[in-house]
């Protein structure tokens, strides 16, 4: 017998162990049914316990108890999502507008809505020709369109004469990291100075297919200043185009670029062709006199 008290003795602390879980999970159940007193005994009983530790000194405020947190997977799924996905109002935060890609330069409106001038092959456009330049009055500005087929810069300059030096001059260039950023230049004789006050707005440009081509507005009026040109005035225009080395722009790709064959005035809208070195050539009247000569030889045959 007393061997058997031993042993029971010796199970009773692991019983006690096991059976905590239980009791301590029994203190969450819910209310107890009304008319029962197996809950509402055991809250009294501990208030009066608390009121004996406490000295007996009067009835206390039973503390609120929290309800317990639910760590389902479902609730934290919804959680998640509330706090990720929804705004204050609970409506889906907006997505980031997709951005515009870069508008084709329409050789449909040159001579019509805005000024063109091509130069290279006979009947190209702004993606064929080896430079072209567009402009078009936007109430107080000047809007330009540049193209060159180039890796580096194109640019149209500003002058009084048809030379180089002293110009107002407009270049859009190509970074190293493929960007196309529009630069201010006033040409000191045959070196082109950057300017830091650059008087383009609303610029944007793209690198595409070996051609740099931008667009970039301008005011037409600008207060006085020896590198910025009043572009209500007419002047000559200077087309150029070259490399650039980190975003440094170097001499141009020919020797004699092109220049507009008389002042450009804004107000008039004229769609010019100026045909490349590769065919100015075949295309000069004394060029055209001797195909028709020896065409007539061959067809006519010697006497």
């Amino acid at each position: 017998m007393a061997a058997s008290a031993a042993g029971a003795r010796g199970w009773l602390p692991w019983l006690l162990l096991l059976a905590g879980p239980a009791a301590a999970s029994s203190s969450w159940a819910g209310p107890a049914e009304p008319g029962g007193g197996g809950g509402r005994g055991a809250r009294a009983a501990g208030a009066r316990g608390r009121e004996a530790d406490s000295g007996g000194g009067g009835p206390q405020a039973e503390e609120p108890r929290s309800p317990p947190h639910d760590s389902s997977y479902g609730t934290f799924a919804g959680e998640f999502y509330d706090m990720r996905f929804l705004s204050d109002e609970g409506y889906p935060f907006p997505t980031a507008p997709p951005v515009d890609p870069f508008a084709k330069i329409r050789v449909d409106d040159c001579g019509k809505t805005k000024g063109c001038f091509r130069y290279g092959k006979p009947g190209c456009n702004a993606e064929t020709c080896d430079y072209f330049l567009s402009y078009r009055r936007i109430g107080a500005d000047i809007e330009f369109e540049l193209s060159a087929e180039t890796d580096g810069w194109v640019a149209v300059g500003f002058s009084s004469d048809k030379k180089m030096g002293g110009d107002d001059v407009m270049a859009c260039v190509h970074d190293d990291n493929g960007r196309v950023r529009i630069h201010h230049f006033y040409n000191v004789g045959q070196w082109a100075k950057e300017i830091q006050r650059n008087p383009a707005r609303d610029e944007e440009g793209i690198f595409e297919n070996n051609r740099v081509t931008c667009r970039f507005k301008r005011p037409v009026k600008v207060p006085r200043d020896e590198t910025i040109v009043d572009l209500h005035l007419s002047w000559y225009y200077l087309f150029a185009w070259g490399s650039a080395i980190q975003g440094s722009i170097t001499r141009h790709d020919i020797d004699s670029p092109p220049v507009s064959e008389r002042v450009v005035s804004i107000y008039k809208y004229e769609d010019i062709f100026m045909p490349s070195a590769a065919y100015q050539t075949f295309s000069s009247p004394f060029c055209l006199l001797l195909i028709v000569a020896l065409t007539f030889y061959l067809l006519m045959g010697t006497p």
